[in-house]
């Protein structure tokens, strides 16, 4: 993209920027006539600056557009951008949806993740050979199998206010569920990077280890003390500055994470967990509405960094059977594992059955995990673009479902659990309260 006067790298930059931010936005109407939440327009447009679809034009656009030596600093940005999304979904997730059901919500939610974690598992044992990176097969089975387990808790909060299915009592479900999975999710990630990146079995004990004392000091020092300040300033200070202390602070917890031996998401996850639920809503919007707007500007340059990482053209035929097989293990996987206990939950053929599509629902999470596989060698370049292909196919296909099956803009009084042992209105009220901010996080 260099013209004839050798623009400096940091023009080229911003350039690249700005031609990411025009193509998402191009495509957002079009994500919309067809049912799909924004993500999927923006991962698109990631794939189509890639190799895979502009390379294939003469020139090397993708290179002339996005040089390597601009990568390095749009990878950066992307990054800055993942953590902010990391941290709001951190943030979203809250205990309240959990009130007066947990036995039911959480036996459900881990039966989603363990059905297609052990398919997963299983299959990877049948594709390290060819397709495992430079970590060992152990740390690809465990890895494989997470990525096939995720569930994507923001995108599904979108797909759910989207379509009028937040108020009823598979959204409801769904979001519980999702909440829960994202934690399970992502403590198997830690171990699987402690596993792919530890020398030895020695080290894998250091970095679970240190994991487990930052996460008691996140919960026994840091929340307390956020809940302590927030409220304090939500007195005193001009809280329109806090978002600037806020978010230098998950910035700081992903440095801790990233030396732990972890991964910087993980910080901003956990610090977002850590922060309070209860806060005067102008206190809350002081803070979350501006990370929120810097996420979404910065966001769309992850998709491009992981668009310039898959290329299509690479794949072979044996390629499209694995993608065949990836794409039937993973979608058998979460029906299965949602379906049926969601049924013996009280909940009809139908609604289950949409249950099972919504936590079939990927999006975004997946794409992050994928990209930590990448970064650390666990899979390699062929499996990734497979596993991007199985992320947008299975989030992709909840919108045209949930339609057939009739269960979308359903009427108001039919906002209710079935009887679960205990559930109470006032945590279906919170749940909907959750899925409303959830969109802010796409």
């Amino acid at each position: 993209m260099a013209g004839p006067h050798a623009l400096p790298l940091d023009a080229i930059v911003m350039a690249d920027i700005a031609i990411v931010l025009l193509a998402g936005a191009g495509v957002l109407a079009l994500a919309r006539r067809l049912r799909q939440p924004p993500v999927i327009g923006e991962i698109a447009v990631g794939i189509a600056l890639g190799p895979s679809v502009l390379g294939l034009l003469p020139g090397d656009l993708p290179q002339r557009i996005f040089p390597d030596e601009a990568r390095p600093l749009l990878s950066a940005v992307a990054q800055l951008g993942l953590l902010l999304f990391m941290f709001l979904a951190g943030w979203e997730l809250d205990g309240a949806m959990l009130r007066g059901r947990q036995r039911a919500v959480i036996s459900m939610a881990a039966s989603a993740m363990a059905v297609p974690f052990a398919l997963g598992a299983g299959l990877a044992v049948l594709l390290a050979a060819e397709y495992g990176g430079d970590t060992g097969t152990s740390a690809f089975v465990l890895y494989l199998g997470t990525a096939m387990s995720i569930t994507a808790f923001p995108v599904l909060a979108r797909i759910l206010s989207d379509s009028g299915m937040i108020r009823t009592p598979v959204g409801v479900l769904a979001m519980a569920c999702a909440a829960i999975g994202d934690v399970m999710a992502w403590c198997l990630l830690v171990v699987v990077v402690a596993v792919a990146e530890a020398d030895g079995g020695g080290r894998v004990v250091e970095v679970i280890v240190l994991t487990v004392l930052y996460a008691l000091v996140m919960a026994l020092v840091v929340r307390p003390f956020l809940r302590w300040a927030l409220h304090r300033a939500g007195e005193r200070a001009a809280a329109g500055r806090l978002f600037t202390v806020v978010g230098a602070g998950a910035l700081l917890s992903s440095y801790v994470t990233s030396w732990i031996g972890t991964h910087a998401i993980f910080g901003a996850f956990a610090f977002g967990l850590a922060m309070p639920r209860q806060l005067r809503q102008g206190l809350r919007e002081s803070i979350e509405e501006p990370l929120s707007k810097v996420g979404t500007l910065l966001l769309p340059v992850f998709f491009i960094i992981t668009g310039l990482s898959v290329d299509f053209g690479s794949l072979g035929w044996s390629d499209v059977v694995v993608l065949a097989a990836i794409l039937a293990v993973a979608v058998a996987g979460k029906l299965a594992g949602a379906m049926v206990p969601a049924r013996l939950a009280g909940l009809r053929w139908r609604e289950a059955t949409a249950f099972g599509v919504l936590m079939n629902t990927r999006g975004l999470t997946e794409l992050v995990i994928l990209d930590v596989g990448r970064r650390l060698g666990v899979i390699d370049a062929r499996l990734f673009a497979i596993m991007v292909v199985m992320a947008l196919v299975t989030t992709a296909m909840a919108g045209p479902l949930l339609h057939l099956l009739g269960v979308t803009d359903p009427p108001a009084d039919t906002a209710r659990l079935p009887a679960q042992g205990g559930g109470d209105d006032r945590a279906d009220e919170e749940l909907t309260a959750a899925g409303t901010r959830g969109d802010a996080a796409k």
